[in-house]
């Protein structure tokens, strides 16, 4: 009989504690079956959109010294990469071939020269005799014949003749005497302009052939420390984000390899409409111009740049990831599915998906739609969708324009793999 007592009571207490550990029993499996989610803060602050690209760093302007004469050149003193200021010497040529023909046209001015006194003197002596002849005529008639007279006359008309030809020789000769002395201060090659030499391209004992071509001896490049270009090529589709950000006074950043840790700032220079096409690919050359007082900023260098096309201050933010998540049907509320269904859906796929069959009118229509996107909340074991307006963007987060999201919210973007028994 008490075995009994004792089996009945045993079996209420396990019926209380089934009773007892049933609620907390299902609670944990609905907690094991509800998906552990992966969320990120929505947070405020600055977002700043930018479009990247890649440029050549070039001097704003490059000089070509060249020579006027041949001839082996003497001595090279322009270095690589010296400052020179206008009118320092780069090179000599050897200046023997030009002092020859210097003289002979030299000579040959003296030359002229020395006719115009010749016949100068012929023309006076003609002159004089004209003169007699006709005073011996008015004397008497009869001491001289017009045949006489003519020949004196038309000797004097001859010789004038002859000393403007000579004058003329004259102006040859020096004309080509100026030629001579500029050709023999061409063999002192110059620098035009203030500059680095970044370019040499002879070496000493070179024979140089001035030909239909001048031959290229230097490249000096002037105010390489005041400013310095990159020359970036912009995909077509950023082209009118570029000239905004031109027009707004927007900066452009870049870095070279050579110092990775060194942000350098530019300005928006220019925008040119050389179209360039590659492979279906068309691109814009943009000048960005930027200071180099150090020098470290090379010709040839490539620069990554991102150019600052707008930014908005003290917004909410929006985690990009959670942006790009889309659910699974079964984890979300049934008041949500038709969004999952529904066409407006389709404005938020992502941005690598076709859409070729579009017509063009749809394409655009799709791109103003673009904005209006959900973002989801855990909302017990399901998620909740969101309805948002999204603004600018940058590589983390877009901005917030309009929906009921606020600082500190935790958005859902994806599912953390469970952990086992031991985790």
């Amino acid at each position: 009989m008490k075995k009994r007592y004792l089996f009945l009571i045993l079996l209420v207490l396990l019926g209380i504690g089934g009773v007892l550990g049933y609620e907390p029993l299902k609670e944990m499996q609905a907690k094991r079956a509800t998906p552990n989610w992966r969320t990120a803060d929505v947070k405020k602050g600055r977002v700043v959109a930018v479009v990247n690209s890649t440029g050549t760093l070039k001097p704003v302007l490059s000089v070509q010294v060249g020579a006027f004469v041949s001839g082996p050149l003497k001595e090279v003193l322009g270095k690589y990469n010296q400052e020179v200021k206008k009118g320092d010497v780069l090179a000599k040529v050897d200046p023997r071939l030009p002092e020859a023909e210097r003289k002979r046209a030299l000579a040959s001015h003296a030359t002229t020269l020395g006719e115009v006194k010749r016949i100068e003197a012929l023309l006076q002596q003609a002159r004089n005799n004209e003169a007699r002849a006709l005073a011996l005529s008015e004397e008497n008639e009869d001491f001289i014949s017009d045949t006489e007279l003519d020949q004196f006359k038309f000797s004097t008309m001859s010789l004038e003749a002859q000393l403007e030809i000579s004058k003329a020789s004259v102006q040859q000769a020096e004309a080509a005497l100026d030629n001579a002395n500029t050709n023999v201060g061409y063999t002192t090659i110059e620098s035009p302009v203030d500059g680095i030499i970044i370019d040499r391209k002879i070496e000493e004992g070179q024979t140089l052939q001035s030909g239909f071509q001048t031959p290229e001896l230097f490249v000096v490049a002037p105010g390489m420390r005041e400013k310095m270009h990159v020359e970036a090529a912009v995909d077509e589709a950023d082209i009118g984000l570029i000239r905004e950000a031109q027009q707004h006074g927007q900066p452009a950043h870049f870095t070279v390899d050579a110092y990775p840790e060194d942000l350098f700032e530019g300005v928006i220079e220019e925008v040119r409409f050389s179209s360039t096409e590659l492979q279906n690919v068309v691109t814009y050359p943009v000048i960005v111009a930027a200071k180099n007082p150090e020098l470290k900023l090379l010709p040839g260098m490539t620069a990554s740049i991102s150019f600052r096309v707008d930014e908005r201050a003290d917004v909410v933010k929006i985690p990009n990831s959670a942006l790009r998540f889309y659910p699974d049907k079964k984890h979300v509320r049934k008041e949500d599915l038709e969004l999952l269904e529904g066409a407006n859906w389709e404005n938020e796929k992502p941005d690598d998906e076709p859409d070729v069959m579009l017509s063009a009118e749809e394409k655009a229509t799709a791109r103003k739609q673009r904005n209006q996107r959900h973002v989801w909340v855990a909302e017990g074991a399901k998620l909740k969708a969101v309805a948002i307006v999204t603004g600018l963007s940058d590589s983390k987060f877009t901005e917030l324009v309009s929906g009921e999201i606020t600082e500190g919210m935790k958005l859902v973007t994806g599912i953390n793999p469970k952990k086992g028994w031991g985790g």
